[in-house]
């Protein structure tokens, strides 16, 4: 099944969608790294904001300052946390396992 194909218009405005995600995505992962914000947060506000919580974990983890994407690929791991999962489809107990890990670091 095929999608129709978009106007000039509805192209324009997904397009305009798309770039103020990934400019809210790219400054809350600025504030994360400055320490502005703590991930506890960020997970709570990907609820309620659709821009956030497509937010893979890998970079969330990759925007802490000393982890890269081995290290946050192991912690992915350890977590039982697949590597392409996205804010918004973590579960309860891989939220709590993540910030509680971050914590302790």
């Amino acid at each position: 099944m095929s999608l129709r194909p978009l106007t000039a218009q509805e192209r324009a405005a997904a397009l305009e969608k798309a770039a103020a995600a990934r400019t809210a995505r790219a400054q809350l992962k600025n504030k994360l790294k400055t320490g502005d914000i703590t991930v506890a947060e960020i997970l709570q506000a990907g609820d309620d904001d659709e821009a956030i919580g497509r937010l893979k974990v890998t970079e969330l983890l990759e925007s802490l300052p000393g982890i890269g994407k081995v290290r946050a690929l192991n912690i992915l791991d350890d977590l039982g946390i697949a590597s392409t999962r996205r804010l918004r489809g973590l579960g309860i107990h891989q939220r709590r396992a993540l910030v509680e890990l971050l914590e302790k670091a």
